[in-house]
């Protein structure tokens, strides 16, 4: 769990890093306003793109680990209950042999 936010983290500082490193190059750059302006337009457009197929990318990973843990809960939950059966069966054994040997005692 801890290693999904991490990588949700990682994505979120790599995607501001890359954004402002995007604006400071057009504001830097030495074009008319038009050109600043269209530039701008593509480099958000391409931060959108990126950002939504990112946002795929991190669901379909925690999407996966939640899987993976259910897979796990639902096994350790079935050897849970075999192994709560047997004690069950084990004590049930227990108690009727003594109850049989306190009646053979009367």
């Amino acid at each position: 769990m801890s290693e999904s936010k991490g990588t949700g983290k990682f994505f979120l500082g790599a995607l501001l890093g890359a954004a402002a490193g995007a604006i400071a190059g057009i504001v830097m750059a030495p074009k008319s306003g038009k050109e600043t302006r269209e530039d701008i337009k593509n480099a958000s457009d391409k931060a959108v793109k990126d950002a939504k197929e990112g946002g795929k990318k991190l669901f379909k990973s925690g999407k996966k680990t939640a899987e993976d843990l259910g897979e796990k809960v639902e096994k350790t939950a079935k050897k849970a209950e075999k192994e709560v059966k047997a004690k069950v069966e084990e004590v049930k054994k227990t108690v009727d042999k003594k109850a049989k040997s306190g009646k053979e005692d009367k």
